[in-house]
């Protein structure tokens, strides 16, 4: 339940009420992280007006403010269109309006399309928390350590590569579901590879990161052979694994002879 609401017109501000330990206080973004994941009395400080909300290339790099919502960057023409896909898959149309980049991955399970495809591209996530300089990880090693790191913590932005080529696949129930296994590759010219699973679990999982695709699919295979649970059984999910890499992979070949 939300006890206070700020709207800090600094990122000085909004750190220093995040740093507060009573009331406990977090980022409200556009509403969802804070209404899918904590069901405690909160302090919420609204980023609407700290300038986050920028999508800006730089070089070989494309760097999403934590505040751009899901429609922002699908219909700013910046994005990959693979990650487009993976944004129409992951919310409709109303939510895109309000759900932010760092507030979906924040608040992601293994079943969010647009975390899956974000982490095959490997991206930074930068940090800010009271009287510290800015923090950057790999937003992949960030995840399964995301409560801790978030507490007193702003994302500011996360940046992409816009060099590498990205495909998304997906089976689900029905058009419009979550998905029931999903798989994302990163590719690179150096031909650096990136596999991604989701569909299942508490996070995407990373099942390949390497010079080559070789083995790709074995690896999708292998990583999702104990993924059983009330949607869908270990088999079939190791199995459609396997083909969605392989999907992605011709994909990318496609594209790039074409």
């Amino acid at each position: 339940m939300i006890v206070e609401y700020h709207r800090p017109q600094s990122v000085e501000e909004a750190l220093d009420l995040l740093a507060r330990s009573q009331p406990r206080t977090v980022v409200l973004g556009g509403g969802l992280y804070v209404n899918q994941v904590q069901k405690e009395e909160l302090a919420v400080v609204d980023v609407q007006s700290l300038g986050l909300s920028d999508i800006q290339a730089r070089g070989n790099k494309l760097v999403l403010g934590s505040a751009v919502t899901l429609q922002e960057l699908l219909v700013s023409g910046q994005a990959p269109e693979a990650l487009e896909k993976s944004i129409r898959h992951q919310d409709p149309y109303n939510r895109r309006q309000v759900a932010t980049v760092a507030g979906t991955v924040m608040a992601a399970d293994g079943r969010s399309p647009f975390t899956t495809a974000l982490l095959a591209l490997d991206p930074i996530l930068e940090t800010v928390r009271a009287g510290e300089e800015a923090k950057e990880d790999h937003l992949g090693d960030f995840l399964p350590l995301r409560v801790e790191r978030l507490s007193g913590a702003l994302v500011t932005n996360l940046t992409l590569p816009r060099n590498a080529a990205l495909a998304y696949e997906y089976v689900a129930r029905s058009p419009a579901d979550l998905p029931l296994v999903s798989a994302a590759v990163g590719q690179w010219p150096s031909g650096r590879t990136r596999v991604v699973l989701g569909g299942y679990g508490d996070q995407p999982v990373m099942v390949l990161d390497g010079p080559t695709p070789d083995g790709a699919a074995a690896a999708a295979r292998d990583a999702y052979s104990q993924a059983g649970d009330a949607w869908a059984e270990a088999p079939y999910r190791s199995e459609v694994a396997g083909v969605l890499v392989e999907r992605c992979l011709e994909g990318i070949s496609e594209e790039k002879e074409g």
